[in-house]
C-alpha cells in the first residue's frame, strides 16, 4: 500500500475518514474556541474551506494524505491530520498538519489517532521512518510528541519564514521501524487506562 492511498482507519476511538470538503462545517465548528497561537497553524473558523481544498491539492500532487479525525464516542468531526512530505521512493514520512478542537484535547483521541497512522504507516506502508516536526515555541505539540516515544532528531534553525516574516525553528523527532513494537505497547497501554 502506497502511504498516498486515501483510506480509512478506525479502532475503538476514533475514525480517520479521508478528507473530503463535506467534513468542511463540522470542522470550522470544531476550531472554535481553539488558541489561534501565533505558533501554530490552526485554520480559523472561516478558513477551513480554504485549508482543505489545499490539503486535498497537496494530495493530488502526492504530497499529502489528509484525514479528518472523527471521535466515535461523540460522532462528531473534531479535527485533521495527514501524512505529508510523503517521500514514497524512501518509504519515509511525516505525520503534522495535526489539530483537534477543544473538546477533544485531553482525551484518547490523540493517542488513538496516532495508534492509527503509526501503525498503517509501519505495517501497511512498510515505512523506514515517520518523521514528526513542531515549532520550537509549541510547547505543548513537543511534550505530545516525545509522549508518543518519538525521539528528538534535532533543530532545524531559521528553517521557515512565518506569515508575520517571524523565523521558524523546526524541532524534528522520528520513530524507526525497530521502535515501533515498543512505541505500539506505550500507546495501547494508554488507551486502556
Amino acid at each position: 500500500m502506497l502511504l498516498r492511498d486515501a483510506i480509512t482507519l478506525q479502532n475503538a476511538f476514533v475514525r480517520l475518514e479521508p478528507l473530503t470538503l463535506d467534513h468542511a462545517e463540522e470542522l470550522a465548528e470544531a476550531t472554535v474556541g481553539l488558541e489561534h497561537a501565533w505558533y501554530t497553524s490552526v485554520p480559523s473558523p472561516d478558513a477551513v474551506a480554504a485549508d482543505i481544498e489545499q490539503r486535498l491539492a497537496w494530495h493530488e500532487e502526492g504530497s499529502m494524505n489528509p484525514w479528518a479525525v472523527r471521535r466515535l464516542d461523540t460522532g462528531k468531526a473534531i479535527g485533521m491530520t495527514t501524512f505529508c512530505d510523503i517521500d514514497q521512493p524512501n518509504r519515509h514520512v511525516e505525520i503534522g498538519h495535526t489539530w483537534i478542537g477543544v473538546e477533544a484535547q485531553r482525551t484518547a483521541v490523540n493517542t488513538a489517532s496516532k495508534l492509527l497512522l503509526l501503525g498503517h504507516a509501519f505495517e501497511r506502508c512498510d515505512a523506514i521512518a515517520v518523521e514528526f516536526r513542531t515549532h520550537w515555541h509549541n510547547l505543548q505539540s513537543r511534550a505530545a510528541i516525545a509522549r508518543l516515544g518519538a525521539k528528538q532528531d534535532g533543530v532545524l534553525r531559521n528553517h521557515r519564514i512565518g506569515p508575520d516574516g517571524s523565523l521558524r525553528d523546526t524541532v524534528v523527532f522520528s520513530i524507526l521501524p525497530h521502535e515501533w513494537a515498543s512505541v505500539r505497547l506505550g500507546l495501547e497501554s494508554r488507551l486502556a487506562r
